[in-house]
């Protein structure tokens, strides 16, 4: 038998009556849910810096969960989730960029920053940097003595024997006195503040693994040393003259340099030699150099046919002239990156280094006579016609041209292979962010 209409009308309220405390049992779960994860890390410094100022009184201490990691994954499927989401503009900000559509698109990445360790990319993505331990703040901004460094200060925080994902107070430019001497399990995180390391000694990355170096402006640094520098609490010793490189990797591994902006430094603005190998270049902004990067000690030192290195996703750009990279023995993926200047050549190398250049941009310059994007460093042809050398996708303007070299078949190029290469078109949006971005606590980078 058919029930009345008018008696839905009645049973109604009595439904709700009835279901009104199991929406507020689940209402109250989630919300219990809510308040024991959602809550932000707590940016703090370590043990042996209680002169770091923190950021902000209101984090919450990062610890407070058996498993961050969990919590964070399950926060952010419920942004995933949720039909807020479209209102962040998560959608509308992708570029294609593996590395940043992995970070930039969330307007509260300054509360997830240790997220950054799970997006790198190529032979150096396995890089955790500080990911597994405290954050630490830099505060002050000096370098007064490199064999007894400050609590607080960015010296301090690098020779620390245990990981810690380092940040900054506020905006400051450091002069160090000395090399910078980086321990492992390191993450120098520059997002938030306007930070320069300038006008002095530069950052060493020596006999360590773990290192991720993040928005940074690294420029005018000069050669230093003869002098005595600390290395980690237990250890310092006497340094020669450093050559006045931004970057110097030696000797290490699993390594990820991304979004800095560098220029014009005495020597290099990044040198990796002696061995060094699980390397990632990605989203660095290069400008007003001569020898940009070197990859390879000599041509006699075997020990760098370990060598891997990716490059990707970077802008060089005005004022550059050549070694972008120059490259010995090893396996070097030059992907998707933007060259726009050089005046003597792109991308050199000698002692059969393995290069595979594919879906790159390279704008040549207007001197004829500098057109090719390649060189063989002191190498007749006989012997460098041999090397594996190759240019796939390739974007060649303005007379640009490639000289490839070797047999051509896929199989050569798989130790030199890290990530799939996209378009040359999409060039212009993926290195559009290229350097230090100005990021913003609230707002997407």
């Amino acid at each position: 038998m058919a029930v009345p209409l008018k008696c839905l009308f009645f049973l109604c309220p009595l439904l709700s009556l009835v279901m009104l405390p199991v929406i507020a049992n689940a209402s109250m779960k989630d919300n219990d849910v809510q308040s024991r994860y959602v809550g932000p890390e707590k940016l703090q410094s370590s043990n042996n810096s209680s002169m770091a100022d923190r950021l902000d009184d209101t984090y919450l201490n990062e610890h407070a969960v058996d498993n961050p990691e969990e919590i964070a994954s399950m926060v952010d499927m419920s942004i995933r989730n949720s039909s807020e989401r479209r209102n962040l503009g998560f959608f509308s900000c992708a570029t294609g960029n593996p590395i940043d559509d992995c970070w930039r698109c969330d307007p509260r990445w300054h509360l997830h920053r240790k997220r950054l360790a799970n997006c790198g990319i190529g032979f150096g993505r396995n890089s955790v940097g500080g990911r597994d331990g405290k954050y630490y703040v830099v505060s002050n901004p000096n370098d007064d003595d490199p064999v007894n460094p400050k609590p607080g200060t960015l010296r301090h925080a690098v020779i620390q024997d245990r990981p810690l994902w380092i940040v900054f107070k506020r905006d400051m430019v450091i002069t160090l006195k000395q090399e910078l001497i980086m321990n492992s399990f390191k993450t120098i995180d520059g997002r938030g503040a306007n930070v320069h390391i300038a006008y002095g000694a530069c950052i060493t990355i020596q006999f360590v693994t773990n290192v991720i170096i993040h928005g940074l402006h690294i420029h005018d640094c000069k050669p230093t040393g003869n002098a005595m520098v600390r290395s980690s609490p237990s250890h310092y010793g006497w340094r020669t003259m450093a050559d006045g490189d931004a970057i110097s990797i030696f000797g290490s591994s699993h390594i990820w340099i991304d979004h800095n902006s560098l220029s014009n430094c005495a020597d290099g603005l990044v040198d990796a030699i002696m061995g060094s190998t699980a390397l990632t270049m990605s989203n660095n902004y290069f400008t007003h150099h001569n020898e940009v990067m070197l990859l390879g000690h000599s041509d006699s030192y075997t020990r760098d046919k370990q060598m891997q290195v990716t490059i990707a996703y970077n802008h060089f750009g005005e004022g550059l002239i050549q070694r972008m990279p120059r490259c010995r023995h090893g396996y070097f993926h030059v992907v998707n990156n933007d060259y726009t200047h050089w005046e003597m050549y792109a991308i050199g190398g000698s002692a059969n280094p393995t290069i595979n250049s594919q879906g790159n941009r390279y704008l040549a310059p207007a001197n004829p006579f500098a057109k090719e994007v390649t060189k063989r460093v002191d190498t007749n042809n006989g012997v460098w016609k041999q090397w594996n050398w190759r240019s796939e996708g390739d974007l060649l303007l303005n007379g640009a041209y490639f000289t490839p070299s070797g047999a051509g078949a896929a199989a050569n190029y798989a130790r030199a292979s890290s990530l799939g290469a996209k378009s040359s078109s999409m060039v212009a949006s993926l290195t559009y962010g290229a350097g230090v971005i100005n990021c913003r606590p609230g707002r997407q980078c």
